[in-house]
């Protein structure tokens, strides 16, 4: 199997529910070096921070899902932000 890399995270939380949303629809995903910034997250730049890999035939799902995500979060907080107007 080869990985190719989706992102990088300076956050262990973020990396894992990232990793979580993939692994729950399918996409065969790991992280790389999340034990060195978690442990020392001064390294954190010296190692380009938490990588997300995923197998490289499910790169172009792994991207739109996480786009969609994104979206999804973004409109839910644009709806809880004119709520109030």
């Amino acid at each position: 199997m080869n990985f190719k890399q989706i992102a990088s995270y300076d956050n262990y939380m973020l990396a894992n529910m990232t990793m979580g949303l993939l692994t729950e629809n399918g996409i065969k995903c790991q992280m790389k070096d999340e034990h060195i910034v978690t442990i020392d997250p001064l390294l954190n730049p010296a190692v380009g921070g938490i990588k997300l890999l995923v197998e490289e035939g499910d790169f172009d799902n792994a991207v739109a899902l996480m786009k969609e995500a994104e979206n999804d979060y973004l409109n839910l907080m644009y709806e809880k932000s004119t709520a109030f107007n």
